[in-house]
């Protein structure tokens, strides 16, 4: 799918990487048939961040990709830093396509004095002059207001579905899909509308922070082969124990996927040692070789992120984005 550089506008495109995920940045650009544009991200010796870019960018069009996974604040301001440059060395529009965005689970205050972070970094963003953010699958659907610019929120689900379509077609009703807590329950509605099975819901409560504990399945998982759909998975906690739930419960079998895979703390130890069968993840955050399992299959987004860029760049609706 190239794309035409000049644009409707007469204003060329460039595609620009920090350092959290050069590699989808780099599918990304091919499928648009694009070359990443030259930038040099680094540190100094005492720690701050250096952005450089290395070829001119007045009046462009351009778009930052950048996850702001672990490390967290690094990739945050190399994503800010590199919005400023941009700014400042005269681009026409700068879009922040932030296939994972950090923070976002600290959208409100669950007890008193807590920081509102999810808005915090929504600020922050803005105030270094994005005029647009291209995201996926936040925490919280409801952060796309905290920011005072257009956001483009896209659903990582479809991709997910999509691949499990293939693998039980024709068998459905062998299937059903768990929402591993309540939160999730209308994402695993929708993904079990489009594969045509029934869902189940696990109830949970969380004591504390990234500790939580099965109390309860409501639907019936007997002789069940369940697909486990969550957002994201940091500690892994929350979805292995739903797992060892469900077979407890006498399902045969358990595959799970989520769009973001945080992976942090005992998650790949919990996920090595659980019932789950295969994990699904999109390319959302970079895994490298030391964290890839045998049980793991990552998709790629490039082609949906792609398409994305090519409607904002373009101006076309995004609406079949959001179908």
């Amino acid at each position: 799918m190239s794309i035409n550089v000049q644009g409707i506008h007469g204003t060329e495109i460039k595609i620009f990487s920090c350092n959290s995920n050069r590699k989808l940045a780099g599918d990304i650009c091919k499928e648009l048939g694009l070359k990443l544009g030259e930038c040099t991200v680094k540190k100094f010796s005492d720690g701050e961040i250096s952005v450089s870019l290395n070829e001119s960018v007045r009046g462009k069009d351009c778009f930052i990709i950048q996850s702001t996974c672990d490390p967290v604040n690094d990739n945050l301001m190399e994503m800010l830093i590199m919005i400023d440059a941009l700014k400042r060395a005269s681009a026409n529009r700068i879009t922040a396509v932030i296939p994972y965005m950090g923070y976002a689970r600290q959208d409100r205050k669950a007890k008193p004095r807590d920081p509102i972070s999810a808005k915090l970094c929504a600020d922050l963003i803005t105030t270094a002059g994005a005029d647009r953010v291209l995201t996926m699958d936040l925490h919280a659907s409801q952060i796309q207001g905290f920011f005072n610019i257009p956001v483009d929120h896209l659903l990582g689900s479809p991709l997910l579905a999509e691949y499990f379509e293939d693998k039980i077609k024709g068998h459905t009703d062998e299937y059903i899909c768990v929402s591993p807590d309540l939160g999730s329950v209308t994402r695993v509605r929708k993904f079990a509308n489009r594969l045509g099975c029934q869902i189940a819901i696990i109830d949970k409560r969380r004591p504390e922070a990234n500790v939580s504990e099965v109390m309860s399945i409501i639907g019936d998982v007997k002789d069940k082969k369940v697909l486990l759909i969550d957002d994201m998975v940091d500690t892994a906690g929350t979805i292995c124990n739903a797992a060892q739930a469900l077979v407890d419960n006498g399902a045969v079998e358990v595959s799970a996927c989520a769009t973001h895979a945080v992976l942090s703390g005992l998650a790949l130890e919990r996920i090595e040692k659980s019932p789950i069968d295969e994990f699904v993840f999109l390319d959302t955050i970079y895994l490298g070789e030391e964290k890839m399992l045998k049980k793991f299959k990552i998709l790629s987004t490039a082609e949906y992120f792609a398409k994305a860029i090519r409607k904002v760049y373009t101006d076309e609706p995004m609406s079949e984005m959001y179908e």
